[in-house]
């Protein structure tokens, strides 16, 4: 009998082959020899080239809106026509997006691609002193919003545009000309989204035209990999799967995963309106015929909660949980909610800097051991090294390393954080704790002090540096605790004069007004010891205790 493993190694190594679909080569990327497609587009305004041959099939869905992939290609065309007429929009600049999940947050990152401009995906639930820091980080040339976020970039020069009512209307005036096309190099930045840092601040991710690109060959990989199970050969007509898109679209999950390789394979991207709520997402999985849903584990879990047999849900075929860890327990409450899922959930790991999951773990891999994140997955390579960088041995504990086409460029305007995370071989020290068994990655440790709340990287330290200027607050310090349904919550330890002179809410009120609200504590408590610290005088936080 067949080893699943080497079955799957047998196919991949066909399809990577000399002179087959996904010949690799070794090329030199960035002055380190990376394996890479022999034969690949080289830039994302050729996917949106490429993207034009799947005409009226739809390309972007939501509860009332439908545009196909020739209507996006002329609407993004027209759209960066304006925007280097009317704003002077050109190679380099950058182009803001404020907005939540939809159609024209698509249609202004093709368009800036179409310009060689650099979109950056501001995050929209940011308080207004965080977009402030993110327009004076990156400094875009125009920002384009929608109609709740058009006012918080206050006190700017910076340009606005409207979703509502200034996209529309300069698509119509400048619609019916040839989309523009600007040269760009693979390893020119093609995207800003934003990630916490330990610093305090967020991070800048730039990721490249190749890292995109490669991506989206990653995709057109599986689904190749798909296809030779059972016994097709790969194929360029396009997909007929529909994905679900609920994670922010400023978040490589949704963006670098579903919506930018939808042009490459002619699938639809479906978006519901709105916060997440069960009921109208399985009634538009229902209606839309959705196939592929990329969740992160908060949402599964209130399927839990869920008749879903009120819908139904016969066309989906797969449901991959990213963004934060997912307990074995949801998994096999998953499978027993829904057995559809029962051979077609799959988990995965990875980080924005990475570009894309570093693993899958499939459900062949779930089943061997249902606590791993899988598999290195298609061109990446994963090591796991000590705390002088030496690779240890199999089963060994040691820091998480990733090397790929997908990893990042850098960090934007700050090469010491960037040449921190990457080595002169461009591996890219994820700052986790794993081991890998038989090729098999576990994940032991989270990235110091990291908070994952709902899908939601939190870093206390910025946290923290906000709540101590406040005039009532010696000192705190903010952690993350046990959450049945958010993986995590914040909590905050407080040190002050008295215990009376500051409470919870006023604190409460005090950060919602200058941090998004997912990194608002939800549990306090105040004091006046003071906090546990080390020899080096840093503060123990596992020592707290709410």
């Amino acid at each position: 009998m067949t080893d699943p493993q080497d079955f799957v190694a047998q196919v991949a190594a066909g399809l990577t082959a000399p002179g087959a679909p996904f010949e690799l080569t070794v090329e030199p990327v960035l002055g380190v020899p990376i394996p890479v497609l022999a034969d690949r587009y080289r830039s994302l305004r050729e996917l949106l080239e490429h993207s034009l041959r799947w005409g009226d099939r739809d390309y972007l869905v939501t509860e009332d809106r439908r545009i196909s992939f020739t209507e996006h290609a002329a609407a993004a065309g027209a759209l960066a026509t304006a925007l280097a007429a009317r704003y002077g929009v050109g190679k380099g600049d950058r182009v803001g997006i404020l907005a939540a999940n939809g159609p024209d947050w698509v249609i202004t990152f093709w368009a800036a691609q179409c310009l060689g401009a650099i979109p950056v995906g501001y995050n929209a639930w940011w308080a207004a002193p965080e977009i402030a820091y993110g327009l004076e980080h990156t400094t875009p040339k125009v920002v384009v919003a929608d109609a709740k976020r058009a006012g918080l970039p206050a006190d700017t020069d910076i340009p606005v545009l409207t979703m509502d009512g200034d996209l529309p209307a300069l698509i119509a005036e400048f619609d019916g000309g040839p989309i523009p096309s600007t040269p760009v190099a693979e390893d020119d930045p093609a995207v800003i989204l934003y990630t916490s840092g330990t610093s305090g601040r967020p991070k800048g991710v730039v990721h490249s035209q190749r890292n995109m690109v490669a991506v989206s060959d990653y995709h057109r990989f599986t689904d190749a990999m798909l296809a030779a199970f059972t016994g097709q050969q790969p194929s360029d007509a396009p997909s007929d799967r529909r994905y679900l898109v609920t994670a922010p679209l400023f978040h490589i999950a949704s963006l670098h995963n579903l919506v930018v390789p939808r042009l490459r394979t002619g699938a639809a991207a479906v978006f519901p309106h709105g916060a997440f709520d069960v009921g109208r997402v399985l009634s538009l999985i229902e209606r839309e015929r959705v196939t592929n849903w990329a969740a992160v584990p908060t949402m599964a879990s209130r399927l839990l909660e869920y008749d879903v047999a009120e819908h139904d849900l016969s066309s989906l075929t797969a449901l991959s949980l990213n963004s934060a860890p997912t307990a074995p327990a949801l998994l096999a409450a998953l499978r027993a909610k829904i057995p559809a899922l029962q051979f077609s959930l799959t988990t995965s790991y990875g980080l924005t800097e990475s570009g894309t999951a570093a693993t899958v773990a499939t459900p062949l891999d779930l089943a061997a051991d249902d606590a791993s994140v899988g598999r290195a997955i298609f061109g990446v390579e994963i090591r796991i090294r000590d705390i002088d960088g030496t690779v240890v041995p199999d089963g060994e504990e040691g820091e998480i390393c990733i090397r790929s086409p997908y990893v990042m460029l850098g960090y934007w305007h700050d090469e010491t954080a960037t040449k921190a995370v990457i080595d002169d071989e461009r591996w890219l020290r994820s700052g986790d704790f794993g081991t890998l068994r038989d090729g098999r990655l576990t994940v032991s440790g989270r990235r110091t002090d990291l908070i994952l709340r709902g899908g939601e990287n939190v870093y206390p330290t910025e946290i923290e540096n906000v709540l101590t200027e406040h005039p009532g607050v010696l000192e705190c310090a903010v952690f993350g605790v046990d959450h049945p349904d958010l993986g995590q919550e914040v909590a905050a330890v407080v040190v002050a004069d008295y215990p009376g002179t500051v409470d919870a809410e006023e604190l409460r009120a005090y950060l919602a007004a200058r941090l998004a609200h997912f990194k608002v504590p939800a549990r306090w408590r105040i004091t006046s010891d003071m906090l546990p610290r080390n020899a080096t005088g840093k503060v123990t936080r596992r020592e707290l205790a709410l």
